[in-house]
């Protein structure tokens, strides 16, 4: 089930954003973590490729890190696809986007 299904029409990136965070539920026990994923989208709402992480900063060992760069990968992934307005699905074709997934803090 796609979080973004009965959602309207996304016509700025702050609404991709908003509907891109609507999706995210951090891990349990994650406190002051967050990963920032990095992404493009095609007109249609898909990604291209998989999002990939270019900053963890999550406690623990490795396993913890994967398993919140992999909860926030699924939470995008879950999302999709998303609803561009044309003005926007023209201009958000193929560009590289960032979006940090925060854990509650302390």
């Amino acid at each position: 089930m796609s979080c973004q299904s009965n959602a309207a029409v996304l016509n700025t990136m702050n609404d991709v954003g908003a509907a891109l965070q609507a999706c995210w539920t951090p891990p349990a026990n994650s406190e002051n973590a967050s990963v920032t994923l990095s992404f493009s989208f095609r007109r249609d709402g898909t990604l291209i490729g998989r999002p990939r992480p270019t900053a963890i900063k999550v406690g623990g060992d490795a396993k913890a890190r994967q398993g919140y760069v992999e909860a926030a990968t699924s939470a995008l992934q879950h999302c999709l696809p998303l609803s561009f307005s044309p003005a926007l699905a023209k201009g958000i074709a193929g560009k590289v986007y960032t979006l940090q997934f925060n854990s509650p803090r302390k």
